[in-house]
């Protein structure tokens, strides 16, 4: 079924949900406060329409997607006035639920999905594959609930039915801790002369999403504060563990069991090394191994040398296709080294 939905916020989520829907056959229409970024995301394909301001992007809408800022969206939903069926993607549910009693078709809603990079230059059609797409089904009518869901299945996400206050204390764990864990690792790193010389693949990994935009992150941590203080109190109490369980001997089980549920995460992978020089063609001889041997490529990463000049990009395959993946680099003249 077709759909007009209108997106207000064309940002890097917004931008993405207009590409995907599009995709998918609806009509997308869509309104940002700011100028440059309404006109960029006409300009990636991502609207049907750019409308002259929210009420007109909404009038006539079968859908009204809330993309922008947690605070924006609260504000938002305050002031709308429509008999059409309204969600949003905002981080933190309780506050949106609360400021939406008004309405009465109304699905709280959060992609599980994102970048580092903001914007509608960043936006891709395909963000939500695969990912979770978390429903509040706070007063949500069981329809609306089912027309939300068709959209979030168009996109190609999968979703998940919550209440907004489990939405909230789950996050606090998974997005929102990991966020300030990041920021303040690189705090303690930054008061240590020397020691970011010394970072590698771990520590780039645990602190990727510090890159993301903090005019984003910092209404979100605050909405969701009185949650977070509880998980910050909880794991300080668990790190405080592991040195007498170092010296106890107790490490090797809470690591294997930690990674016995890292591995529940995501389908089993082998990562394969491949050192990258600084000469134009490299890639390329990436591309032809992976064509020449027909590996399913489940994840890229890219470590670039300190100071530019090549680095060392991981290919993650199938259990059982290192091995045809490394031949087939070493056969390019790639220096594969390592597989784990």
């Amino acid at each position: 079924m077709t759909r007009r939905v209108a997106v207000l916020g064309t940002g890097l989520i917004g931008a993405s949900i207009g590409l995907g829907l599009r995709t998918a056959g609806h009509r997308v229409v869509g309104w940002d406060p700011n100028a440059s970024a309404l006109e960029e995301a006409a300009g990636r394909g991502a609207l049907d329409t750019a409308a002259s301001s929210g009420d007109r992007a909404v009038a006539g809408a079968d859908v009204v997607v809330l993309a922008g800022p947690l605070d924006a969206v609260v504000g938002s939903v305050r002031s709308l006035d429509t008999d059409a069926l309204v969600t949003d993607v905002a981080g933190v549910k309780a506050p949106v639920v609360e400021a939406a009693a008004h309405l009465d078709r109304f699905v709280g809603g959060h992609p599980m999905a994102g970048r580092e990079r903001g914007g509608p230059g960043a936006a891709s059609g395909s963000l939500f594959r695969g990912a979770g797409w978390v429903l509040a089904t706070d007063r949500a009518a069981e329809d609306d609930l089912g027309a939300v869901e068709g959209l979030v299945r168009d996109l190609g996400a999968r979703p998940i039915r919550v209440t907004a206050d489990e939405h909230d204390r789950a996050v606090a764990v998974v997005s929102h801790l990991p966020q300030v864990l990041a920021a303040t690792l690189l705090e303690m790193a930054g008061d240590r002369p020397g020691v970011l010389d010394l970072a590698a693949g771990s520590f780039r990994d645990l602190t990727r999403v510090a890159s993301s935009d903090p005019g984003m992150w910092a209404p979100v941590l605050a909405a969701n504060r009185e949650v977070l203080g509880d998980v910050i109190e909880s794991l300080a109490t668990r790190l405080r563990t592991w040195p007498p369980d170092a010296e106890a001997g107790r490490t090797a089980d809470r690591l294997s069991s930690a990674a016995n549920l890292r591995a529940t995460l995501a389908p089993p992978v082998v990562a394969v090394r491949v050192a990258l020089v600084d000469r134009p063609g490299e890639l390329a001889r990436v591309g032809r191994a992976l064509a020449e041997t027909g590996v399913d490529v489940r994840d890229l990463q890219l470590r670039h040398g300190p100071h530019g000049g090549g680095g060392v990009l991981t290919i993650s395959v199938r259990p059982g296709e290192a091995a045809a993946l490394a031949e087939g680099l070493t056969t390019e003249g790639l220096d594969v080294v390592g597989t784990a």
